[in-house]
């Protein structure tokens, strides 16, 4: 029953946590399919860091008395099997690459967009521990979404048009 603010706190958490675990099981597929080094190199960094961010959400359940599972994320389910339909596909490499980047980057979106949520939930509880350790992984988050759009733009759709241009 989300009869609080606390309560929802509570809720956001546990959906973050789901996602975040949920990511962690997708990142490591995401990173055998890219044929880009620097795309592979990206998709396993931001694995060891979804992994502390996961640790994170433990230490903020853990501030708040709660326990950060049993919720299952849909939203994060539905961006992953987006990503799956992509990891299923036959084509160029570099298009295919493009194509992991904006699966990629749906997820970061959806991910700045809770964490900014449960942030400010936070704050407004007066939980500046949970608000701090929320913002450390909405910067993160953001830093990642920075990186894909400049592997996308330094590398990747350069080599996707020009593949795309050589079967017209």
């Amino acid at each position: 029953m989300l009869d609080s603010l606390n309560k929802a706190l509570e809720e956001q958490l546990k959906d973050l946590y789901s996602a975040e675990k949920q990511l962690i099981q997708a990142l490591p597929r995401m990173a055998r399919a890219a044929s880009s080094p620097t795309l592979r190199e990206a998709f396993t960094l931001h694995l060891e860091e979804t992994r502390r961010q996961a640790e994170r959400l433990e230490q903020a359940a853990e501030i708040l008395g709660m326990r950060p599972g049993g919720k299952r994320c849909k939203g994060m389910a539905g961006l992953i099997e987006e990503g799956k339909d992509v990891l299923a596909e036959d084509g160029e490499d570099a298009v295919i690459d493009a194509a992991l980047i904006a699966a990629a980057q749906k997820v970061e979106h959806y991910e700045i967009s809770a964490y900014g949520s449960a942030r400010t939930l936070a704050e407004r509880l007066g939980q500046s521990r949970v608000s701090e350790l929320l913002q450390e992984t909405l910067d993160e988050e953001g830093a990642t979404d920075k990186k894909l759009t400049q592997i996308a733009e330094g590398e990747v759709l350069e080599e996707a048009a020009a593949a795309g241009r050589g079967t017209e």
